[in-house]
């Protein structure tokens, strides 16, 4: 779908929502994959700042999720912009997608809008190395540690005094300074959970509603790929959703299914087929977009991919991320 089509499409939106929409995807695509990021902060401002003064502005988001603290900075810079900020969520948001819609005055979420807790995974240089590539170290969940301790409590039946020895039979396996950056990393992802809701919720009067979302999105979902539908973040975890009409359900999915085809999300990565009978050949790969009806920037990878002459057949793909490309900007319309 080309760029024309999707400003349209924008356009619509605006209309039935009556405020500016920023959209931010980033794909999924092996091995394309991208991820909400600090580099995306700088390119989000120069779209609002072609806004002007507006009083809402939506993020059209789809993306399964990235670094902790950039949603912070992202809201942040957004909500300096307007009055109210929406999150448009079509279809996937998760993790630190999810964080940005935690800072959104509303979230419209469509029939398959998903968000997913916000619990980390951490990496370290102390972190347990990989058996099957003991040059890279294992990621570990907060929500998996957290878990050991529940299953010595819950199931095992120990009582709090026994609980040292499950800590240093832990300890025993992985490096104390590895549990101590899981134990961070649950803590920031508490509180910047709990800042993302105080940008729009009252932090004093609303004070047991926001331990109650962050207690949710932190801990009691034990899975951190589980899918929150928009029934279950409305009713269950009290988030302010709104379900869109008929028309706006159909322009979001229509727009969502735009960036789909331009980075094929859906169609595997064929190396092979793609170098057909030449020996060497560069292709580019779009994994990004942020956009609005004045403007167009794109995360860019190349991957060079090459013949194997001593393996008749084989390919090699060497990948390369080429980074942010503005596609052209314009003035306020």
């Amino acid at each position: 779908m080309s760029r024309d089509k999707r400003v349209s499409l924008i356009r619509q939106i605006e209309a039935a929502r009556s405020s500016r929409v920023i959209c931010y995807v980033t794909g999924d695509r092996a091995p394309f994959t991208a991820h909400i990021a600090e580099d995306a902060v700088r390119i989000l401002r120069k779209h609002c700042e072609t806004f002007r003064t507006i009083g809402k502005i939506d993020m059209f988001l789809y993306s399964r999720g990235g670094d902790m603290v950039a949603p912070l900075r992202i809201v942040r810079m957004i909500r300096e912009h307007c009055r109210v900020f929406g999150v448009l969520v079509p279809y996937r948001a998760h993790s630190a997608a999810t964080s940005i819609a935690l800072g959104a005055d509303e979230i419209v979420m469509g029939k398959a809008g998903e968000l997913s807790p916000v619990d980390p995974t951490t990496g370290h240089p102390f972190n347990p190395q990989d058996p099957n590539n003991p040059k890279q170290r294992i990621p570990i969940s907060v929500e998996d540690v957290t878990s050991y301790f529940l299953l010595a409590k819950e199931q095992a039946g120990l009582r709090d005094d026994q609980m040292v020895t499950v800590l240093n039979e832990l300890a025993n396996k992985v490096n104390p300074l590895a549990l101590g950056n899981v134990y961070r990393a649950y803590r920031m992802a508490r509180l910047l959970t709990e800042k993302l809701l105080s940008l729009h919720m009252d932090a004093r009067r609303e004070r047991k509603k926001i331990q109650a979302i962050v207690e949710h999105l932190t801990e009691k979902l034990c899975i951190h790929a589980y899918p929150i539908t928009r029934a279950e973040a409305q009713a269950e975890i009290g988030l302010k959703v709104i379900k869109p009409d008929a028309g706006l359900e159909n322009t979001m999915w229509s727009l969502y299914e735009s960036y789909e085809e331009e980075m094929k999300l859906t169609e595997p990565f064929e190396p092979a087929r793609l170098l057909a009978d030449e020996k060497v050949k560069t292709v580019e790969v779009p994994a990004a977009f942020i956009e609005s009806r004045d403007a167009s920037d794109m995360f860019l990878f190349t991957a060079d991919i090459r013949s194997v002459e001593q393996t008749p057949g084989q390919v090699a793909v060497n990948l390369n991320a080429i980074g942010w490309r503005s596609l052209g900007r314009k003035g306020d319309g």
